[in-house]
This record gives structure tokens, C-alpha cells and sequence, in this order.
């Protein structure tokens, strides 16, 4: 198990940012992208304004459940209908045939630290759950550090045993936000893990460049070999340079990460003007994704604002008109709905708004639709969810679970 200090994130700010402006941007990929970033010059930025495409569709939504204190995550393992809850004060939850089960299928309330952006924030089952019956979790522990640790069902496939069967990484932080939370396995059969900077206005750490700190970034382990795992070999610093279980770099607070097949969506929680949203692949270790010289496509720190080798947002909105903090989602990818085919699904915490677009590395995003006016109040909008068909759900801080369905 591996320590390396940290800092938390604010889960409450990330869960809880608000976006209600529109400054909606869009750096094309490819060519001299980061030079356009320079100077915090917009004539510079080569940045195209992006027009609300009108809905193609109607789309609402079906209230799954309610009964929860505060869900932050829904996800199921591969092949599994039922859908697994992740509530922030420390149990995961069952629904299954439409229905909350009694019993959590884990409660590690005594094992974490819960409040603000503290608690139980992530869950992600092993590809051969149905067979191995491993899942992991991301929690701030009692002394408010991130630990990840690896679980096991039991006996009853609604319940896990209640102690984990080893801790993977303990994370010490200097502060309550900034955590990140999320992990989930790649299409490369890799554990991801997304941290935060540690908290605190400005990266006051320097985490975000810090390419030995496990803060500020997107690790990457293998939890197939050796326990707890073992370093990918095609891990960016691997043979040195940098942490080992270190994927890529200069993140701030995501919340949240979604694969699409090799491609890996991040949404990234801003400092105070711009929300963001990178499109990376698994072949990209050892990006650069700007924080703390940048914030979205701009220059955060002006006198430092050296933005060689960086890899911009393909994607990012300003907080004027009430934005503060990005939700990231997935891409559809469902049967219910074909004709949200390929949309990429976000929000913001603070604006309650659910807007999608397209991508495509030759011509980057494309069809940005809101959906808002049709899906009504959703509130403050924690995170989305995936069950194992690859239908899309909403989750709100006020405690209900909905899917997007067609009306």
C-alpha cells in the first residue's frame, strides 16, 4: 500500500458547482492548439463559439428512487440489471425490480469521514465481478485521507463481506475538498483512479505539475498481478520520472471520468470562471491536462503561462450567469433511445442544466443540445449513472435516482 500526501477535494463544491451561463467554447483539436491558449488573448484562442442545436428528440425523465441521503454515483457490474447506489455517508445500495432493497450491500460508515465533499464517492466492479465477486471503492477514510480499497461479495450476491480484503492506496490529504472520488476499469482491464489537487484555493500545493505527487491526477493500476497491484508496464513514469501509478497529469477536481471505448472523458471542476471537458485515449499516458498554469483554455497563472505540451479541453463554459462546477456523465450508448447515439451527457451542479454534445477527434464537438427545459427541475445534479445496458440516469443531491428515457 502506497501514501504519498494529498489533499482533499470539495466534493460539496464539485457535487455542489453551478453553471447557468453559457459562454460555450470549443478548441478544435489537432494543429497548434496550445499556442492558441497563450496569452489569455480570446482573438488568439481560435476558440469557436458553439450554437444550441434544438432538440432533436423529447426526452424525461423516470423516477427510479428517492430513498437515499445523498447518492453521488449509479453503476452495475457487466451482464447485472440490477443498479448499485453509491450514498456519500457510506452505503451502497441495491435497486432491483424497481425497487430499493432493505439491507446496503456494503456499509462502511464507520470506516469514513462524511461532510461536504468527504465521504463514500466512488465504486467500480472488476470485469469478472460474476465470476471473482471484486469490487473497489474510493472513501475519505477517518483521518480524512482517500483510500481505495478492494471488497468482496459474499454468500448472498445482495450483500458484501463488510471488511475490505486489503487497501490498495491510502492518500494523506491536507484539506476536506478536492478529492476526486471516481474509479472505474478501462477497456485495457486497468483500475483508473481520479484524484483531485488536495484542496485548496490555486493548487497551494503544486500538485497539479507534480508529476511525483498521486494528487491532481488519473492513475492507472493493474489489480491482476501482484497484490496489492503491480505498475503497468506502459504506465507514463513507470521506469521513473514521475509516480509510477501516475496515468496522466494537471487536473484539478474531476467529477466526473467516463470511458467511451478508448476514449476517456474527463470533466473537470473549475477554480472560479471556467468548467471544462477533456477527451483523451488510453494511448495518452502522460498528458498533460493544464492545472494549475490553466484553468479551462485560459492561462491561470499569467506570469507562468508556458502551455507547451499541454492538451486542452475540447469543451468548456464560463460561470457567468451561475455556473460553478461541472458534471461529467457518459456517452449514450443505450438501445432505448437511438438517436441520442453517440452524445456526450453533462450538467452542472450549481445551474441543475443536463446538456450533451458530439465528438469526433477530425472535427471536434458538434449537435450541443440542453435538454433542461424538457427534463424539468433536476436540481442540483450530483452525477450521472450507466446500468449494464448502457442507459443513462441523473442523480440529484436532494436524494432521487431518475433515467433519461423518450417521451
Amino acid at each position: 500500500m502506497r501514501q504519498v500526501t494529498r489533499s482533499l477535494v470539495v466534493l460539496g463544491a464539485l457535487l455542489l458547482l453551478p453553471i447557468a451561463a453559457l459562454a460555450l467554447t470549443f478548441l478544435p483539436p489537432g494543429g497548434n492548439a496550445l499556442d492558441a491558449l497563450r496569452g489569455h488573448v480570446p482573438e488568439a484562442r481560435q476558440i469557436a463559439q458553439l450554437q444550441m442545436a434544438q432538440p432533436s428528440l423529447t426526452l424525461g425523465t423516470e423516477l427510479v428512487s428517492r430513498d437515499f441521503r445523498q447518492p453521488v454515483y449509479l453503476t452495475a457490474p457487466r451482464g447485472d440489471p440490477r443498479l448499485f447506489i453509491v450514498d456519500q455517508p457510506g452505503r451502497i445500495w441495491i435497486v432491483e425490480g424497481g425497487g430499493k432493497l432493505p439491507t446496503p450491500f456494503l456499509d462502511i460508515t464507520s470506516r469514513i469521514t462524511f461532510g461536504g465533499e468527504q465521504g463514500l464517492l466512488g465504486l467500480a466492479f472488476h470485469p469478472d465481478y460474476a465470476a471473482n465477486g471484486r469490487f473497489f471503492v474510493n472513501h475519505t477514510d477517518r483521518s480524512g485521507n482517500s483510500e481505495i480499497a478492494e471488497y468482496r461479495v459474499s454468500a448472498d450476491p445482495n450483500v458484501a463481506a463488510p471488511e475490505p480484503v486489503r487497501t490498495l492506496l491510502n492518500i494523506p490529504d491536507r484539506a476536506p475538498n478536492h478529492n476526486g472520488g471516481w474509479l472505474d476499469f478501462g477497456p485495457d482491464g486497468y483500475l483508473y483512479i481520479a484524484t483531485g489537487d488536495g484542496g485548496g484555493a490555486g493548487d497551494p500545493f503544486g500538485s497539479g505539475q507534480d508529476r511525483n505527487s498521486l494528487l491532481a491526477k488519473l492513475l492507472r493500476l493493474d489489480v491482476n498481478g501482484a497484490a496489492p497491484y503491480a505498475i503497468p508496464p506502459s504506465n507514463p513514469w513507470a521506469g521513473g520520472g514521475g509516480a509510477p501509478e501516475a496515468f496522466v497529469y494537471g487536473l484539478r477536481n474531476p467529477w466526473r471520468v467516463s470511458f467511451d471505448g478508448d476514449r476517456i472523458f474527463i470533466a473537470d471542476v473549475g477554480q472560479g470562471a471556467w468548467e471544462e471537458v477533456s477527451v483523451i485515449t488510453t494511448a495518452m499516458g502522460g498528458a498533460n491536462l493544464g492545472w494549475s498554469v490553466m484553468e479551462g483554455a485560459h492561462c491561470y497563472r499569467a506570469r507562468t503561462c508556458a502551455t507547451e505540451g499541454m492538451v486542452p479541453p475540447v469543451y468548456e463554459f464560463s460561470h457567468e450567469g451561475g455556473a460553478c462546477s461541472v458534471t461529467g456523465g457518459y456517452v449514450y450508448r443505450g438501445a432505448a433511445i437511438p438517436a441520442l447515439a453517440g452524445h456526450y451527457f453533462f450538467g452542472d451542479y450549481c445551474a441543475g442544466f443536463v446538456r450533451s454534445f458530439r465528438y469526433e477527434a477530425a472535427s471536434g464537438v458538434s449537435d450541443l443540445t440542453d435538454w433542461t427545459a424538457q427534463l424539468g427541475d433536476l436540481g442540483q445534479i450530483t452525477s450521472f449513472g450507466k446500468d449494464s445496458a448502457g442507459e443513462l440516469y441523473v442523480i440529484a443531491a436532494d436524494g432521487r435516482v431518475m433515467k433519461l428515457v423518450p417521451r
